[in-house]
């Protein structure tokens, strides 16, 4: 009989040690409380914990990705618009994320929602839409800090998208289009403006090349009819005339400084007897003619 109790108390004793054992995953750590205080923080691994007396929580240390759902915001100028945000985290102190807050994760998500409506509330309607990626930095530099109170850190915050209410879509459509129609009646002005000092400069220069070509004409006639004239001129003329230009021509010659004779061609076979005269310079610098 004894036998057996000591049978069953072993195995008792062996089942009890067998709940004991716990796996803590990778990428984990687990909290070990002892009759439901916190005893001890162990790593990913094999545990052992006392069944009935302690328990194991275990917390995720790896990067999670949280969406943060959309909600409204009064811009400085008093414009409603809907953002939405998308955000990275990870544990850094699992302690501190278990029990200093009852939900670590929504207590930062109400302080990055805070502080965002703190950032556009600060800007006119234009300015928050055209300044996401300000946003976003001035974001991620104010909650950096502040959540370490929850033992988390955030790695990354966005802000997917800013929205203004349909009203102000329908009256930014509007003007959106106004200005659209305004810059394409500008526009084709222009062109047209182009268009019609292109055309005047064309027809400036055509006109102005007729008018030259017209003058080279005028010029290219009066130069015919001079021409022709003189060669109705010269046809009528008698030899006399061309004897007498022959005579004025042999007078120019004549009076020039070359000792030049000229003689028609029926004259050329006397041209030995044409006496020759010789220029002789003495030594005064005076000139003698001799033979």
């Amino acid at each position: 009989m004894g036998i057996v109790i000591t049978l069953i108390v072993l195995v008792l004793v062996i089942a009890y040690i067998c709940c004991g054992f716990r796996i803590v995953p990778q990428n984990n750590e687990g909290l070990v409380e002892t009759l439901g205080k916190y005893s001890k923080t162990v790593k990913a691994g094999f545990v052992f914990v006392w069944p009935l007396f302690q328990r194991i929580r275990k917390v995720p240390l790896a990067l999670q990705p949280l969406e943060i759902s959309k909600y409204s915001i009064i811009t400085k100028d008093n414009a409603e618009i809907t953002t939405s945000l998308t955000l990275n985290y990870l544990v850094t102190d699992s302690y501190r994320y278990f029990y200093n807050n009852t939900d670590s994760v929504e207590s930062m998500v109400q302080l990055i929602r805070g502080h965002l409506r703190d950032i556009i509330g600060r800007m006119d309607l234009n300015a928050a839409l055209g300044s996401t990626k300000e946003i976003n930095d001035q974001l991620f530099t104010a909650t950096g800090d502040l959540t370490d109170i929850y033992g988390i850190k955030v790695v990354r915050v966005n802000v997917d998208e800013l929205l203004p209410s349909p009203e102000i879509q329908r009256a930014m459509d509007k003007q959106l289009t106004a200005d659209r129609e305004k810059t394409a009646a500008i526009a084709k002005a222009e062109a047209r403006t182009i268009e019609m000092t292109t055309k005047a400069k064309n027809d400036a220069l055509v006109a102005t090349a007729k008018a030259n070509a017209e003058a080279v004409k005028t010029q290219a006639d009066a130069d015919a009819y001079r021409v022709q004239k003189m060669q109705d001129a010269l046809a009528k003329a008698g030899e006399g005339y061309f004897r007498n230009q022959s005579l004025d021509s042999f007078n120019q010659l004549a009076q020039g400084p070359n000792n030049l004779i000229v003689v028609g061609k029926d004259e050329m076979t006397d041209l030995g007897k044409v006496p020759a005269l010789k220029k002789v310079w003495d030594e005064s610098g005076s000139q003698d003619d001799a033979e």
